[in-house]
């Protein structure tokens, strides 16, 4: 387990070296082993993974919490290194006490969390439908101000200026501007979107949130920003320090992986004398 202030510690010491902060989405154990030999340097662990692993578009997958809090003892079994990061559904009804799902997360290894499932990606109906009944985005809110009163370490997905100042009013340790969906691979979303679209996006989403707190740490996620080379120049235009990557991490990397070796084997042909 890594207490808040080692993590921001952490954080704090690569960015002194000049080296880009990795948050890697991990939904196994072999994807989470993998990432930390990689340089990861923190593990987040969302429900919406295991749709990666089956094959499917990202998709959010029954008890998200539950299958969350699963996940833990299978990556931290082979992974101690780093922090492992879980993702929360705070609108979950059936977890209405926040400090008490907190404690479960807590307990189950994850040294910190990040608000996911996400309301702020998910269009004003939506939001306005969950608001309404008090499990909207302001639930997200409430979680991430609980675990700071609990001194636990913080990511924050927000797809708006409004979402980020929000966030880092509460105290969200880093804000991820989240720009979409992302694209690649067999069952990415196809964009339209520009790599400078998705900047604009992020300068505002940034600017926002240090309009409130010049302290917090800035990350990015998502649309067209898919590959090690998008992100060079998203470090160029913005203020992020680093990637949260999900997708980019356990889904396309497998396609590719498993696709060649496939056809690395199928192409060795059968000796004549068989």
């Amino acid at each position: 387990m890594f207490e808040r202030t080692e993590i921001l510690s952490r954080i704090a010491g690569q960015i002194a070296e000049r080296k880009a902060v990795l948050a890697a989405g991990s939904s196994c154990g072999l994807v989470a082993k993998c990432a930390v030999l990689g340089g990861a340097d923190m593990l987040v662990v969302y429900s919406t993974g295991l749709s990666r692993l089956m094959g499917l578009p990202t998709s959010r997958i029954g008890d998200s919490n539950a299958r969350t809090l699963e996940l833990a003892a299978e990556i931290r079994n082979v992974v101690s290194s780093v922090p492992v990061i879980g993702g929360v559904e705070a609108w979950d009804p059936l977890r209405l006490d926040l400090d008490a799902l907190l404690d479960k997360f807590w307990a189950a290894g994850f040294s910190g969390v990040i608000n996911y499932p996400t309301i702020s990606t998910m269009g004003e109906k939506w939001r306005d439908r969950r608001g309404r009944v008090g499990l909207g985005f302001e639930r997200e809110l409430e979680m991430i101000a609980a675990a700071c009163k609990k001194n636990m370490f913080s990511l924050a997905y927000v797809a708006s200026p409004e979402d980020a100042k929000a966030m880092a009013s509460v105290g969200a340790d880093c804000i991820v501007p989240h720009v979409g969906a992302t694209r690649g691979g067999l069952v990415g979303h196809e964009q339209v979107q520009s790599i400078q679209e998705a900047i604009r996006r992020i300068n505002d989403i940034n600017a926002a949130a240090r309009s409130v707190r010049s302290d917090v740490i800035l990350l990015c996620h998502g649309g067209t920003i898919a590959e090690p080379q998008d992100t060079v120049e998203v470090y160029r235009s913005t203020q992020c320090v680093g990637f949260v990557g999900a997708s980019s991490i356990e889904r396309i990397p497998i396609e590719r992986a498993v696709k060649a070796a496939a056809e690395e084997f199928k192409a060795v042909p059968l000796p004549r004398n068989h």
